[in-house]
């Protein structure tokens, strides 16, 4: 068994001038004023469209993000609707062949508390025992998946345009949101700020 931390890897090569650019010139479109594209025009513009709310335009870019986190957390990125997704599937994949991962719950619980992660341990090595046993006296994986426990690793990747990024962003990295989602969608965050200017400038991490 191995345990890992979640991670995220963005799919798409990212250019922030050219989404800005694109933006602009879709935006524009609505106040027939394409005219005043200049060079230098995307950023300004883009900024005064957020400003005013005015989302919609950014819906005409699409990002896709491919996470590796535990399957309890994909249960609640799964509920955003205007997204396209694409899972690790249990079952189909044998994890008895493949050894079974689980995304390490330290980082956000228990940093103090080795009782409580020794028996996390504890009950990993049992489901995977278990899992094990069930593929070894022919059961199938779609069959053995139901003692897989959810801090099984699973990889899960999803498309999503800018303004339904800025809205999952928003709920999930706030305080409220739950501390393994936060614990992956913060450096996300960080990611698209540094990448894309003006469209996630506003969202902060203690929202």
């Amino acid at each position: 068994m191995k345990i890992i931390e979640s991670s995220h890897e963005i799919i798409d090569d990212i250019d922030g001038e050219a989404i800005l650019k694109k933006i602009e010139k879709c935006g524009r479109t609505a106040y027939k004023s394409e005219d005043k594209i200049t060079l230098d025009s995307a950023k300004n513009f883009v900024a005064g469209i957020m400003k005013r709310g005015h989302e919609s335009v950014i819906e005409h870019v699409s990002i896709t993000v491919k996470f590796v986190c535990d399957r309890g957390v994909t249960h609640e990125l799964v509920r955003h609707r205007l997204c396209a997704f694409t899972q690790e599937s249990t079952r189909y994949c044998n994890y008895n062949k493949k050894g079974m991962t689980v995304i390490d719950p330290s980082s956000t619980f228990w940093l103090n508390n080795d009782f409580c992660y020794d028996h996390w341990l504890n009950h990993m090595v049992e489901c995977e025992k278990v899992y094990n046993t069930l593929i070894n006296h022919g059961a199938t994986p779609q069959e053995a998946r139901s003692v897989l426990p959810n801090s099984l690793k699973t990889e899960i990747v999803t498309t999503a345009n800018l303004r339904e990024w800025r809205h999952i962003l928003q709920l999930r990295t706030a305080k409220s949101a739950h501390p393994q989602m936060r614990e992956m969608m913060i450096p996300l965050l960080r990611d698209f700020k540094r990448l894309i200017p003006v469209i996630f400038d506003d969202i902060t991490e203690d929202s």
